[in-house]
């Protein structure tokens, strides 16, 4: 039998993984680590739904897009979980209701900074997201208080902002408002 740290990860690696943890897949190599802790979780709701209103809805905003909390993402050979994830509805008009994960790139992905998941969002999932055309990519870090907006630029992103603290801010994909970025680290 194989070595089991020789081989490429598989699905069913994700699959047998306990209820509290979060597996992916990045170059063949599975990473775990558990569910986000409060502080985390309670930025990425704030932030999804700052977002979902104007844009999912199109309440206040101009519409037209699907954002997600922790979508699965199937893209070749790499499973990942964005903390958020948006598709604009001309990309995909409704969602698959076929299957439990998506195929499909989003345009837009965020994850929000832990210490335990930084360097693989920062890395890996960056070269994975750049690499199958996801144009906008936002980094949340609730300890710093900060927002990096990034797009895509050929093969890689450049930063176009990074901006902290209690700053409003319209950040690309979704300028069409403003965003209080206090309210993402409020407890």
């Amino acid at each position: 039998m194989a070595d089991p740290a020789l081989r490429q990860a598989t699905y069913e690696d994700i699959v047998a993984l306990p209820a509290n943890v979060v597996g992916q897949i990045l170059f063949g190599v599975l990473h775990t680590h558990p569910r986000p802790a409060p502080r985390h979780a309670r930025a990425t709701t704030r932030l999804g739904n700052e977002l979902g209103g104007p844009f999912d809805r199109g309440r206040g905003g101009p519409g037209g897009w699907i954002i997600l909390d922790e979508p699965e993402l199937h893209l070749d050979e790499h499973v990942l979980v964005p903390d958020l994830a948006g598709w604009r509805r001309e990309r995909m008009p409704e969602m698959p209701i076929d299957k439990a994960y998506f195929n499909l790139a989003p345009d837009w992905a965020c994850e929000v900074l832990s210490p335990s998941t930084a360097s693989l969002d920062r890395g890996d999932k960056g070269k994975v997201y750049a690499a199958h055309g996801v144009q906008h990519l936002w980094f949340s870090d609730p300890e710093a208080q900060t927002l990096e907006v990034l797009a895509l630029d050929g093969d890689s992103y450049r930063i176009l902002d990074v901006v902290g603290g209690q700053a409003l801010v319209r950040a690309v994909p979704f300028d069409a408002i403003e965003l209080e970025l206090g309210a993402l680290w409020a407890r």
